[in-house]
């Protein structure tokens, strides 16, 4: 393995092992049943013992980081190989993201307040606005991006799509951020599902309405 793969490699799976070494330091404070699923409101509705929390924390990390290094080896037409560093860099975004979700977590169950909307408000307008500047570097494959039939159909309408798609999550991440700094009325739920409602569905049509004007221009 190559000196940089190596470093690469090392500095991922510390940040992996990051909110496992948080779980360990707080062990002896969480109760012996913890929260392990909230209501919209933040409020716990789910428990599980605490040994639990070293399985969920493992799967949110460790397995995430496994299951995206041995994605290049099952793609079958080996696309995402071409991608170079541009992979790894979302390997960085998804396991950070992963991480720092996990450590919100175990705060909450040591701490035993409700669920931190506002910090997931932010967590995920982050992986958006990172995910959204990444489309850009997107090359057409089975695994990453906006996979519709007609991406996947046509590598021009891949691009047309990634490059709207990266912008309109940018500012779907931005919206989220500020969502957190809304009062916990109820309104920010719904702001949030139409957010992501439109960041989804916006792309997904423009890549129809893309795939049917280009066959136009071929006939």
């Amino acid at each position: 393995m190559k000196a940089t793969n190596l470093t690469r490699e090392t500095i991922l799976w510390v940040i992996v092992f990051i909110p496992l070494v948080y779980l360990a330091v707080v062990w002896d404070s969480l109760p012996e049943q913890v929260p392990v699923h909230f209501n919209l409101k933040g409020e716990a509705d789910g428990w599980a013992g605490k040994t639990a929390m070293i399985f969920i924390v493992l799967g949110m990390t460790a397995l995430l980081n496994l299951i995206l290094l041995a994605v290049p080896y099952i793609d079958p037409k080996r696309k995402l190989n071409y991608m170079g560093s541009k992979y790894h860099q979302l390997r960085f975004i998804l396991v950070i993201f992963m991480a720092a979700l996990a450590l919100l977590l175990l705060h909450t169950a040591q701490s035993q307040d409700a669920f931190q909307r506002n910090a997931l408000f932010i967590l995920i307008g982050g992986l958006l606005i990172a995910l959204g500047n990444y489309f850009q570097a997107v090359k057409p494959n089975y695994f990453i991006g906006i996979r519709t039939p007609w991406t996947l159909e046509s590598e021009q309408v891949w691009r047309k799509t990634h490059r709207l798609g990266g912008i309109l999550w940018i500012i779907g991440g931005i919206l989220l951020i500020l969502l957190s700094v809304l009062p916990a009325d109820g309104l920010e739920h719904v702001l949030f599902i139409v957010i992501i409602a439109l960041i989804v569905l916006v792309p997904t049509v423009y890549s129809f309405i893309a795939y049917r004007k280009e066959l136009r221009q071929q006939t």
